[in-house]
């Protein structure tokens, strides 16, 4: 097939250039003879052509393609799309994928034990359900990137949480609220911890996920739970609890 090159490249106009400097490494280009005046080149594949350059443009596709060629795996077991990611990298997904879990399996029993008739703090028990379908969402969305990367998600052990929640002086509300809040820190310092892993092995495409999907997300469910801890701490465990549970079972309602 021949490939045709506009008269627009001044260079491939002058004469000089025509006849001594192919288009490409390995083309050659001559002038177009067919008497239509056009003064168009017709570029073509030669043999032997001079591998000299056009003004120091090099274009050799099909020699940077094989470098890539040859990292393609032919086992089936291996993954197709996997391109520098490191197995440190790998680990550390399934480990955050675990801490994801075991803290949405630890919300999922607060609303449990908020839920319970002689319990009946729908406001909270609505919180915490809410809680814990957003880090079952994490973990399915670090699952998802997982396999996204080539990489392969192992499912660890998730720890049976506690399914009482009342306490002598804090009362139920105030301390599942500063549980939430230390789970919510622990969470963020593991997907730091993952940040970390990603920059030390040059992955900035896991840097970016990380930082994009989670981190500002992270600072941010903190700073709620730290106002909610504070507000309850200031009313303490009587009636005022069941007033703070109003409010976030109305919580959105108005939007």
């Amino acid at each position: 097939m021949l490939l045709k090159a506009s008269p627009a490249f001044s260079l491939l106009k002058n004469p000089t250039v025509e006849n001594r400097v192919p288009l490409f490494s390995s083309l050659s280009c001559l002038k177009n003879r067919s008497g239509s005046g056009s003064g168009s080149v017709v570029v073509y594949a030669a043999k032997g052509a001079t591998s000299k350059p056009l003004t120091s443009v090099i274009f050799e596709p099909f020699e940077e393609v094989k470098k890539e060629f040859d990292l393609v795996p032919s086992l089936p077991q291996v993954s197709l799309a996997r391109q520098k990611y490191s197995d440190e990298c790998e680990a550390a997904i399934n480990e955050q994928i675990n801490v994801e879990y075991n803290v949405s399996y630890v919300y999922h029993a607060m609303f449990a034990y908020f839920n319970r008739d002689n319990v009946a703090l729908k406001g909270l028990a609505k919180f915490f359900k809410e809680s814990s379908l957003e880090e079952r969402e994490h973990a399915e969305k670090l699952m998802e990137y997982q396999n996204k990367r080539g990489g392969k998600v192992k499912l660890q052990s998730i720890l049976m949480p506690l399914s009482e929640f009342d306490h002598v002086e804090k009362g139920d509300a105030l301390y599942a609220m500063e549980l939430a809040l230390s789970l919510e820190k622990l969470t963020n310092e593991k997907l730091l911890n993952l940040h970390g892993v990603a920059e030390r092995n040059h992955d900035v495409q896991l840097t970016d996920f990380i930082e994009g999907e989670y981190l500002a997300e992270q600072v941010e469910a903190i700073k709620k739970i730290s106002e909610y801890v504070a507000q309850l701490r200031r009313v303490g465990k009587g009636h005022g609890v069941w007033h703070f549970d109003q409010m976030l079972l109305h919580e959105g309602a108005a939007a």
